[in-house]
């Protein structure tokens, strides 16, 4: 009998809920991230529940017991309650009734077996009651003990119900699988099933991506993406094969992992459409590509410390070296602030004059590895403008 130990069990927020339910003669149990990450010892983030309760029952029997029940999502059966201002999303035991690849019809059960065969990977379809008993209807635990990931049943099947589990697959690999143990019958349906991406939103892709790129070392995921088409399928002009040495100079400079980082490198023609990042995600994109044409210093003033560090990892990867203070180089060329502004040069110049002569100044700042005084500064610019009178 496996059991977990870990600290959101003795949560009174969530036993609150649990006995909401169990006392009723309900299964109400944790499931999927938390008792997986439970079990490897790893960061938990969300807490979620599955029961056999109705919908109608869950909000009942919450509220009844002094909880707070909202229905976030009841026509799929998840039922979000609220004890002690925490939220847990509670969802009734479920089967598919019927799936087009993007979404599904379900119906409800009272089965735990019909619940966990209908979830994606083995590993993810591990359950715990309260004591931390943990129940394992589609063989997970054996899988998680040897980090290998695998589809629950047919993995065909699986991704012909979402095909987004494509590029799940691919991310919990880079996340949890052992190196060199992909499930061959997973990596050859995933190859097959390929084309099926083609009707999942960029959104929704883009959403994966950041979280794949975002795992402490995704290269051999990336490279098992590209080896079955699926990388130029969603990232055209993509440049896989970068991607370790990436990974390299981040160890090297201590850097965390960084998906914009990464996508800049993996990616640099058109990642904004093709994940349809955000507007601060592309603006960040397109400082960082801004970064790569300058100098480090330059990039570190101008654009601020984050995007040079990028830039220069970037570079690293490509090849460039740095002098072993680059990072130091970079804080220090980020918060240096030209000692010059305009009214300093007026009312001898103004209009072009006083915006080129400042701009001359700035050069001058810059080259001098942001070491010259204000005095100097102010003799550069008047002098420039005097050249151009001239």
């Amino acid at each position: 009998m496996t059991r977990i130990e870990a600290p959101f069990l003795h949560d009174p927020a969530l036993r609150r809920v649990l006995a909401a339910l169990s006392d009723a003669g309900h299964q109400a149990l944790v499931v999927g991230g938390a008792v997986r990450n439970a079990l490897l010892g790893e960061p938990i983030a969300d807490v979620d529940i599955a029961t056999s309760a109705l919908p109608d029952d869950t909000r009942r029997l919450t509220e009844a017991a002094g909880l707070r029940a909202v229905p976030t999502g009841a026509e799929h059966g998840t039922i979000t309650v609220v004890a002690d201002s925490k939220g847990f999303e509670v969802t009734t035991f479920r089967r598919d009734v019927e799936t087009d690849g993007r979404h599904a019809v379900v119906a409800f059960s009272d089965r735990i077996e019909e619940d966990a065969l209908r979830r994606d990977f083995t590993m993810n379809a591990l359950y715990a009651d309260a004591s931390g008993q943990v129940l394992d209807p589609v063989g997970g635990l054996p899988d998680l003990v040897a980090r290998r990931l695998r589809f629950v049943g047919d993995a065909r099947a699986r991704i012909v119900e979402d095909y987004l589990r494509i590029l799940r697959f691919f991310r919990f690999h880079a996340r949890y699988g052992a190196k060199g143990a992909a499930d061959p019958a997973a990596l050859a349906a995933c190859a097959a099933l390929a084309p099926g991406l083609d009707g999942i939103s960029k959104e929704r892709i883009g959403a994966e991506m950041r979280k794949l790129l975002s795992a402490p070392d995704p290269v051999e995921a990336v490279a098992m993406m590209a080896d079955a088409g699926i990388v130029a399928r969603i990232l055209p002009g993509s440049r896989p094969d970068a991607l370790p040495a990436l990974i390299a100079a981040e160890v090297q400079a201590g850097a965390s992992p960084d998906w914009q980082t990464r996508l800049a490198l993996l990616a640099p023609a058109n990642p904004v459409h093709d994940l349809r990042l955000s507007r601060e995600e592309a603006r960040a994109q397109e400082h960082l590509a801004t970064a790569l044409t300058l100098p480090l210093p330059e990039a570190a003033y101008r654009l601020g410390a984050r995007t040079a560090r990028r830039a220069a990892l970037i570079r690293t990867a490509q090849g460039a070296a740095f002098r072993p203070d680059w990072q130091e180089r970079i804080d220090r060329a980020a918060a240096a602030r030209l000692p010059l502004a305009a009214r300093d040069l007026m009312p001898e110049l103004s209009g072009p004059a006083l915006g080129e002569a400042l701009r001359e100044a700035e050069i001058a700042f810059v080259a001098s590895d942001f070491t010259l005084p204000r005095d100097s500064l102010l003799r550069i610019a008047l002098d420039r403008s005097g050249e151009m009178k001239g």
